[in-house]
């Protein structure tokens, strides 16, 4: 298995990690050039990729991958991956045998906290969401046309190490925010690399959700973390007066329940099904720093 991650962030790094013992290349993209060498000591060959312009370098790794996972967000035009490299994904990687497509829960928009699953319609609010849909889109016809299969992840809110409520609670950000009905769902960032491993080895296609079996509300899940750190929550604050910068109000415009059902089906197995049990585990082995 030769893979290739446009956009070598949080999530697709974590996957690089639990598919090495068995790859025989990885190879990444990132913006930062300060990040090259970061990726070079985690076993990922690192390309810069700017969304701007196609290298002959990246042109060149792509010849030799079986797999490629696309972790990077498109933009107003489109998804900067298709406008720069989609003929090359076309016509030369004789190769690839699969591609994994991260995208959002978001593309579902606003359900009243009513469950959904894959086979809901996609009505996206915000804009971000609408630029996944089409991403979405785009990414079938190029895999249809290439004749692979293509996994569309549909990612919760991503926790893990570094990223999660007992860092806010450590650098004094935690928020309790109360909006009456409003959940969540999350995930864990390992059981993003799981996901995209298991469907990876088994070249599996399709739209799948991968996210956790309890959305919850915001302030419980900072409530839990406090309560396991022996440390006082903060005060719950009444969203509708709480100072927010437009993006963080634009979350709470979504309000559903999202089914994981679809990859479970498979034989997929989440190491950390709910917020509870993955956040005793982290408190536990301090993997939350």
């Amino acid at each position: 298995m030769k893979i290739f991650l446009f956009g070598a962030g949080y999530s697709a790094r974590a996957f690089a990690r639990a598919i090495a013992p068995t790859a025989e290349f990885i190879g990444g993209t990132t913006r930062d050039g300060t990040k090259l060498a970061t990726l070079d000591k985690e076993g990922i060959m690192p390309f810069l990729f700017h969304g701007t312009h196609a290298s002959q370098e990246i042109a060149d790794a792509l010849e030799t991958i079986t797999h490629l996972v696309i972790s990077t967000s498109p933009a107003k035009t489109g998804d900067p991956v298709i406008a720069l490299f989609g003929e090359t994904i076309r016509r030369a990687m004789p190769k690839l045998q699969w591609i994994g497509y991260l995208s959002t829960v978001g593309v579902y928009g606003n359900h009243a906290g009513a469950w959904v699953d894959e086979t809901t319609p996609c009505s996206p609010v915000s804009t971000r969401s609408v630029e996944r849909v089409d991403a979405e889109h785009s990414w079938q016809a190029l895999a249809d046309a290439r004749g692979v299969p293509l996994a569309i992840l549909r990612l919760s809110g991503i926790y893990g190490p570094g990223r999660n409520a007992f860092v806010n609670l450590t650098n004094g950000t935690a928020r309790r925010l109360n909006k009456t009905g409003q959940v969540f769902n999350r995930i864990h960032v390992d059981d993003i690399a799981g996901a995209l491993q298991f469907l990876s080895m088994h070249n599996q296609g399709g739209i799948f959700n991968i996210t956790d079996d309890e959305p919850a509300p915001p302030q419980d899940v900072v409530a839990y973390a406090a309560e396991l750190m022996g440390v006082e929550p903060p005060e719950e604050s009444d969203f509708e007066s709480a100072q927010l910068t437009p993006m963080a109000r634009s979350f709470y415009g979504e309000n559903k329940r999202v089914s994981n059902k679809r990859i479970k089906s498979l034989g997929f197995t989440f190491r950390y099904p709910d917020y509870g049990t993955a956040f005793a585990a982290m408190w536990r082995d301090g993997s939350w720093r």
